[in-house]
């Protein structure tokens, strides 16, 4: 008998391994960076950024599953310990800030980066840019059907009601200019490989690796294609990290001695080399756009290989509760032996890094590839 879709959603809450890491160019950074974004100043010929708009899962959802019916949230203690003023838990995967918000400030557009569903949006803060991630989505439609969560199809709908919306605010010029100048980044990938098919039979009756690959950077492209459609024409696209990792991961797949799970993390590279692929084919076809790889693999690596060159002590383990298993629903207030010291953890809890590590992470990755933008 088939098991319901809400005992799936349990069962996969415990083994879903949607936030993943960021990671960085070659460059040697002391332990701690200072909140700071690229000023306008500093970017290529004057430009200016009008909006930052976002695309993805967990890493960058700064509170949409807050508003729809899911499992996968976190709104509540103690995420958010460190937001603010503290103890601010507002549906960011984190202790903190995430990339999404720390993105938006590198560019000069703003500090924080609001979920779209939020309803109480004014008009001025959709004109300077928006997340329409959702925590769990996937490239593959089912990853998002499993968890109950905004697909991919329907995020591109809701960019296609932000159009409409930001037009009968400023008008049609503006809006154009908006959307043709604005950054836009995907961070996406990870729960379809580690949650989808690695831990569900669904897509291994249909799919090896090396074909679910192909289908998941094929849906990739498809996504691409129909967001250059619609008008953007500067695009960052996260490539798949190294998901097997993830200290969920080590607990579930890394035996006794809680090893990374190699096979998780050679499909992850896997895709990102598809995935690259597909968008130097983009760039060819469309020379009007940047299309923007971020490679989000080999950097993640070496910061978990060489914490101490990153300013961190603790890699293998989350701060929440035992950082074993810990995640969403499972990280709550009543999680025992949460840590004190999260600035020493690279994971927040099994999934999700800490605010310091997402600063580190961004400002690596991004920080030389900001010319690439324009």
């Amino acid at each position: 008998m088939r098991p319901s879709l809400l005992f799936l959603q349990k069962v996969l809450l415990f083994q879903l391994p949607q936030a993943i890491l960021w990671c960085c160019s070659s460059i040697v950074i002391i332990a701690i960076i200072i909140f700071q974004h690229v000023s306008a100043g500093n970017l290529p010929n004057n430009e200016t950024v009008p909006a930052v708009i976002v695309f993805g899962d967990s890493i960058v959802d700064s509170g949409n599953n807050n508003y729809i019916s899911t499992i996968v949230k976190c709104d509540f203690s103690p995420y958010g310990r460190d937001f603010g003023i503290g103890n601010n838990p507002t549906g960011r995967f984190s202790n903190g800030l995430i990339p999404s918000d720390i993105i938006a400030a590198k560019f000069g557009v703003k500090k924080l980066l609001p979920p779209y569903l939020d309803p109480n949006l004014k008009l001025e803060d959709l004109l300077t840019g928006i997340s329409f991630a959702s925590g769990g989505a996937g490239y593959d439609p089912l990853t998002s059907k499993l968890m109950s969560v905004i697909s991919l199809t329907e995020q591109l709908n809701m960019f296609k009601e932000y159009i409409n919306k930001i037009k009968e605010g400023v008008g049609e010029n503006r809006t154009s200019m908006i959307v043709s100048k604005s950054i836009y980044i995907v961070c996406i990938g990870s729960d379809d490989i580690a949650n989808t098919y690695v831990q569900t039979p669904f897509r291994k009756i249909q799919y090896d690796i090396p074909s679910y690959t192909d289908f998941m950077a094929s849906e990739a492209s498809i996504f691409l294609q129909e967001l250059y459609e619609l008008g953007a024409r500067r695009i960052g696209v996260f490539g798949v990290p190294v998901i097997g990792c993830v200290p969920s991961q080590r607990t579930i797949g890394g035996g006794i001695l809680r090893a990374c799970s190699d096979s998780s993390n050679q499909a992850a590279i896997l895709f990102n080399s598809k995935l690259s692929n597909q968008m130097d084919a983009l760039q060819m076809n469309f020379p009007d756009a940047r299309f923007v790889y971020l490679d989000s693999y080999n950097p993640f690596l070496d910061m978990l290989q060489n914490p101490t060159k990153y300013g961190f002590g603790e890699v293998e383990k989350g701060c929440c509760g035992t950082g074993n298993i810990e995640v969403s629903i499972l990280c709550n207030r009543y999680s025992l032996n949460t840590c004190s010291n999260d600035s020493d953890y690279i994971f927040w809890d099994s999934y999700h890094p800490t605010e310091k590590a997402y600063f580190v992470l961004s400002s690596l990755i991004l920080d030389n590839k900001i010319m690439d933008f324009f």
